[in-house]
């Protein structure tokens, strides 16, 4: 199988690039990114040089460049996205043209070519759940976005469900909870904190410290997407959540100050962003039931792993802090298409 996946150099995309080949070696994979500032090709640096692996440095709201790809693919996994809600309440203009008119342009090549279509989506499109409920997101939830990401993130949504039922395009959607784990951009919130202590310097917390997220291990989310190319039905949704159960960001800088072995005064309360969402949580049991779906372990252990991975690997994220990760794709491939 021939693999189409955008935004392979962010974060997500690259690990399910490492995961796949580990997994599919005979399976070939292009990596289309646009290598905007969360792209980053040392994230792929053990597999840059695999027989059947090929970067493209690229724009997804380029259809010429869309098109020549998808004609050569069996199957598009969409991940490339703008995706931190801080820089969305800032300017959403980017994240329409990328989320909306770029899957748009995606969807329109894979329809021309009559090709498998995996779209990567988020819980936040579902808005937030109080503290003091029990509830969960599941596939029929009603959407709700409360910020500029969220919303281009749901218009993405219900494009890719139109063309299923408008053009009878074969498509799938997973609504993932908050990711963590290696090579994630140290502006989002644990490698910001994970860094920012071993750097000795102080963490910032938002507000009260008591917003609640779902936290889903990477690797998890990567078994999950896997397992939905390979079993997923046509034209259905799968919300992926992980091992957690109600921590709040405040509980986990603890726990992460318990491993570092730094006290609470690295904490520093500052103003919070505006609509931001109290709580969320996936209730993933239709992946469960239909997929087999299962985190493979607790959430305190994978919190470990990851900060074990950031203390063993600070040049990568001294690289992305210093903004010095952003010459690699000149080194590597001076300047031009691979």
């Amino acid at each position: 199988m021939k693999l189409l996946i955008t935004g392979g150099a962010g974060f997500i995309g690259s690990n399910f690039i490492r995961y796949w080949l580990n997994k599919y070696p005979d399976d070939f994979i292009v990596n289309l990114d646009k290598l905007t500032y969360a792209g980053n090709l040392e994230n792929l640096f053990s597999i840059q040089n695999h027989p059947n692996y090929c970067f493209v440095k690229g724009d997804i709201c380029d259809p010429a460049v869309v098109s020549d790809l998808v004609k050569d693919c069996d199957i598009v996994v969409h991940f490339a996205a703008e995706s931190h809600v801080d820089r969305s309440i800032i300017d959403a203009l980017e994240f329409i043209k990328t989320n909306v008119l770029g899957t748009k342009i995606l969807l329109a090549a894979a329809r021309e070519y009559k090709k498998r279509f995996h779209h990567i989506s988020t819980d936040e499109v579902f808005g937030p759940l109080s503290l003091e409920s029990k509830d969960k997101f599941h596939e029929k939830t009603r959407y709700n976005p409360h910020n500029p990401y969220a919303a281009t993130k749901a218009a993405a949504d219900h494009l890719v469900r139109s063309y299923f039922k408008t053009h009878d395009l074969e498509i799938t959607i997973s609504n993932c909870s908050n990711n963590f784990g290696p090579n994630q951009f140290p502006e989002k919130f644990l490698p910001l904190v994970i860094t920012n202590l071993l750097e000795g310097k102080k963490v910032p917390v938002y507000g009260d410290g008591l917003y609640v997220r779902d936290w889903i291990y990477v690797d998890d989310h990567c078994r999950a997407i896997d397992l939905i190319i390979h079993k997923g039905k046509i034209g259905e949704t799968y919300c992926i959540g992980g091992s957690t159960e109600d921590i709040s960001n405040i509980s986990i800088v603890k726990k992460l100050l318990e491993i570092l072995n730094k006290e609470d005064d690295q904490i520093e309360y500052v103003k919070d962003r505006p609509g931001h969402d109290r709580r969320y949580a996936v209730d993933w049991s239709k992946a469960q039931s239909e997929l087999d779906y299962q985190p493979q372990a607790d959430f305190d252990t994978y919190l470990k792993l990851t900060v074990e991975w950031y203390i063993n690997n600070p040049d990568w994220w001294q690289k992305v802090k210093s903004g010095e990760y952003q010459n690699y794709y000149d080194q590597q491939y001076g300047g031009g298409k691979t």
